[in-house]
């Protein structure tokens, strides 16, 4: 039985992403990025299939990928506020990792796990960056449903999608406390 330990639950009980726009550089050196992906790929995943990858966007890469959103956004008719929301997402990040669903055929997990799984792994990867002691928030906006920008700016295959952009970095402004769930209002006790 697992032993139980308080500060963990006090880190999930007081949690609280960061909003991209108050990251900034530096973002977790080479030895943190490795221990927020290890922590990531601890996720459950329902018969080992591994249904999703990382793809690490840094240097170069963020002010490429800002570029790809902007020339999108355009090519689509977005409103300009539209896709300068997207492109400063990436254009200001310090570091960025894509969780990417990698839907895998199989006779026993249903399509529907693999992506629960994927989503874990974005929330499992928000905790450890702030675990890190690094300010993270999980995006996905319009230019992560665009297949054209997701196979032509990230180099997505047919069967892959964006879960997620996990933004790390370090927190400029703490944002204030924001209400959350009314737990009775959401659970139902059932004993019999």
């Amino acid at each position: 039985m697992p032993k139980a330990d308080p500060a963990v639950m006090q880190f999930l009980l007081s949690r609280r992403s960061r909003p991209a726009k108050t990251l900034r550089a530096p973002g977790p050196d080479a030895e943190s990025q490795r221990r927020i992906l290890t922590a990531a790929a601890r996720t459950p995943d329902h018969g080992k299939l591994e249904p999703w990858r990382f793809i690490v966007l840094q240097g170069a890469a963020l002010p490429r990928v800002a570029r790809a959103v902007e020339a999108r956004g355009v090519a689509l008719g977005k409103d300009a506020d539209t896709i300068e929301k997207g492109r400063v997402a990436f254009a200001n990040s310090p570091f960025c990792i894509a969780v990417i669903e990698v839907q895998k055929d199989s006779p026993k997990i249903p399509a529907i796990e693999q992506t629960y799984s994927a989503g874990a792994v974005c929330l499992a990867l928000l905790n450890a960056a702030l675990a890190e002691g690094h300010g993270a928030n999980w995006l996905s906006g319009w230019a992560s449903h665009d297949r054209v920008f997701v196979e032509e700016a990230l180099g997505l295959a047919a069967n892959e999608r964006v879960v997620g952009f996990v933004h790390i970095g370090t927190e400029t402004s703490a944002p204030p406390e924001r209400p959350r769930p009314d737990l009775d209002a959401i659970t139902e006790w059932v004993s019999e």
